[in-house]
């Protein structure tokens, strides 16, 4: 298993290499840069603009502007973002921690909701109560995460109960620590509820058709016959088993809440790496772009990686050679 890890993580290497390749790639493809909004600008000169190409390498050609971007990288300089005016690490690092805040609290609320409801539907097949959740089930499938959001952001803002976006509250500085945590999790509450609900509705499916066809298996009858207490038959041999497919799904479901969250991001303005990585391509800030997306593809990748070390923990069958 050390030796399969091991393996998985050098061929983050290359992966991210070509990823990050493809985006620096495209966005020198697409038509103008940055400095074409500073060209319009008439208190920067054209050898400020020279002289801010030649420092970056930007007066190269796409390769070798990756190298040395690169060469940086490798020292943990990502370059600087020409947009905030700032180093690309230093913004990178602040909303990377807004993002995994975010899609942590999807991902708690999502799962303890939807793995022991999808159990409870499963064991109370086609009574009204699974007819009831099955059909809210199909509700929050059905409905856009989009509309959602500006649904309930409305309302917020109608009812006044929750804040309409954002991250902090006015005076928010002023707070006491206990005071700022809890104004982040007022302001957490719309975003998680958009992006969870989704992901509820899908998992709760699930894990309902994972277990009703394990309690149909002959292992199940054989326990029942005997004489295992009900709830032991379902909670320690039938859920065991029925949850496995839904390991393999958590890498899935972490890459999923991460490309969910870009939108919910932007609409319910929460600082996080989605709305930088909308900003960074509406400004043309190459750095800041390709750090973005370095970032979000780590993430991705080490979702995928936590997913399989849980599938191999979960099920002592599945050996990695």
């Amino acid at each position: 298993m050390t030796a399969y890890i091991i393996r998985r993580l050098l061929l983050f290497i290359p992966l991210l290499l070509i990823i990050t390749f493809i985006g620096f790639a495209c966005i020198n493809l697409a038509p103008g840069n940055y400095f074409d909004s500073l060209k319009q600008n008439p208190q920067v000169s054209e050898d400020t603009i020279k002289q801010y190409e030649a420092k970056y390498h930007l007066d190269k050609n796409v390769f070798i502007q990756y190298y040395y971007w690169l060469a940086n990288v490798a020292r943990l300089d990502f370059g600087y973002s020409f947009t905030y005016k700032i180093p690309v690490f230093k913004l990178l690092k602040l909303r990377m921690f807004n993002t995994i805040i975010l899609s942590l609290s999807v991902l708690i609320f999502s799962w303890l909701i939807a793995i022991p409801l999808g159990i409870y539907c499963a064991v109370n097949q086609y009574k009204f109560s699974d007819k009831f959740f099955s059909f809210l089930s199909f509700i929050g499938l059905s409905i856009p995460n989009f509309f959602f959001a500006l649904l309930l952001l409305y309302l917020a803002s109608v009812t006044g109960i929750l804040p309409s976006g954002g991250m902090h509250s006015l005076g928010y500085e002023n707070l006491s620590r206990l005071g700022k945590i809890f104004d982040v999790l007022k302001h957490l509450i719309i975003p998680t509820l958009v992006i969870g609900t989704s992901s509820i509705a899908g998992l709760q499916r699930l894990m309902r058709g994972n277990m009703l066809e394990v309690l149909r298996a002959q292992y199940i009858t054989t326990a029942r016959a005997k004489g295992l207490p009900e709830r032991r038959v379902i909670y320690v041999h039938a859920v065991r088993n029925a949850i496995n497919p839904m390991v393999t799904m958590f890498g899935g479901t972490l890459a999923g809440l991460l490309s969910g969250a870009a939108l919910t991001e932007i609409i319910c303005s929460w600082p996080g790496l989605g709305q930088l990585m909308l900003e960074a391509v509406r400004s043309q800030d190459l750095f800041l772009f390709v750090g973005d997306l370095l970032m979000i593809s780590f993430l991705l990748i080490t979702g995928y990686l936590i997913a399989d070390i849980l599938l191999a923990w979960v099920d002592p069958r599945i050996q990695y050679q």
